[in-house]
């Protein structure tokens, strides 16, 4: 039995506007994310804010983790980790479960200028639901959850 034309059509259609959509959000969180690392540091480059959003996000760790985390190169992650150390966002402190083995972890500057530039991106993400009702909201976080993978 074959699907009918106009159903396949139709839904081709839907998967190409949530394309559309996935794109537009994907390009507008990029922009703002340059923005939010301009804001932390206009010195830096923006990759060395998606390193300190990391660390902000899941706390110390270790270079290579980093790296791979960030799907960044190790030598890449090395510069940007030692612009930030030099600036004073950053610190490196010896692993408590392996004595040899180095955690960089956020100073105090650092959560601050984190804090700081991430206020002026959740600010622009507010201001666009804040309109929405709470059942709006829940089905928005339930479905884009669902999308990412986390729905058991």
């Amino acid at each position: 039995m074959s699907e009918n034309p106009d159903k396949t059509k139709a839904r081709e259609t839907l998967e190409l506007a949530l394309g559309e959509q996935i794109h537009a959000l994907i390009s507008a969180s990029h922009a703002l994310n340059v923005r939010s690392a301009e804001r932390f540091d206009a010195t830096m480059q923006p990759a060395a804010f998606h390193l300190v959003r990391w660390l902000y996000s899941y706390g110390p760790t270790s270079a290579a983790a980093l790296a791979e985390a960030t799907a960044m190169d190790r030598s890449s992650v090395s510069r940007l980790i030692k612009q930030l150390e030099k600036a004073g966002y950053v610190s490196k402190e010896p692993d408590p479960e392996d004595r040899r083995g180095v955690l960089l972890s956020l100073t105090e500057l650092g959560q601050q200028s984190t804090v700081g530039a991430l206020k002026e991106k959740e600010s622009t993400f507010y201001e666009r639901i804040s309109r929405w009702n709470d059942e709006e909201l829940e089905r928005f976080t339930t479905m884009l959850r669902r999308f990412n993978g986390f729905n058991g």
